[in-house]
């Protein structure tokens, strides 16, 4: 209901941030290894996520480092019937044409900027589906990106599953309507290890986003914290 009252009104997709950190902020080490922060639990809570909105974005970064499948799964493991798109924020179109999610079920979009026309004739040609909102500064343009979701695709719900660049984008431009934040005992400390937000960020907490309406759940031994900007 709420992606479809936001539909309604403004013709843009209702974005969710989903992350997943450790107690002390960290999306991975330093080496970039990642997996697994969360528990079983929470990454089961995740693909029921998937499986109920429209589409799901992931940022080049996070495709090269970790080659995800970006399906929504059952318990047992398996594809369920119904996917979501999925969109890959790419501005060069350096995804590889042999990406692990092109040999599982659904589409998949990626959104370019500076990609050469060899480039995305290669994409199409491996079953990508590819569109260009390029912004001045030669990165994709997040917002123009999200209204061809909504009005040429009908994407109404977005989950937003990282990485931080894409994230810190989102938030900067006050794209951002709900954060679902998977936090997990656990320690990984370095000061080089990244944080789930990147951006320009703020410069007074008096600007900070301040959730609302926020409630926490357990998945195991890890808590999603949920909440509204």
């Amino acid at each position: 209901m709420e992606a479809y009252l936001k539909y309604a009104e403004n013709g843009m997709p209702f974005v969710t941030a989903k992350f997943a950190m450790t107690l002390d902020g960290k999306i991975a080490t330093h080496t970039g290894d990642s997996k697994w922060i969360s528990g079983d639990k929470a990454r089961w809570a995740v693909h029921g996520m998937r499986n109920i909105s429209d589409a799901i974005m992931v940022g080049i970064n996070t495709v090269i480092a970790d080659n995800p499948q970006l399906t929504a799964r059952d318990e047992r493991g398996k594809p369920r019937d119904r996917q979501p798109l999925r969109v890959i924020v790419d501005s060069r179109g350096r995804i590889p044409v042999n990406a692990r999610m092109m040999s599982e079920p659904g589409d998949t979009l990626v959104a370019v900027s500076t990609a050469s026309e060899e480039v995305r004739e290669s994409l199409s040609e491996a079953g990508f589906g590819v569109v260009e909102a390029a912004a001045d500064d030669g990165s994709v343009d997040l917002t123009a990106l999200m209204r061809h979701l909504a009005t040429e695709l009908n994407v109404t719900s977005l989950c937003v599953e990282g990485g931080a660049s894409i994230l810190g984008s989102l938030f900067d431009n006050g794209l951002v309507d709900k954060v679902i934040a998977f936090v997990a005992p656990t320690i990984i400390g370095g000061g080089d290890a990244p944080s789930p937000v990147a951006g320009r960020g703020v410069e007074l907490m008096a600007e900070a986003i301040k959730l609302e309406r926020v409630k926490w759940d357990r998945y195991g031994r890890d808590m999603a914290i949920t909440g509204y900007c």
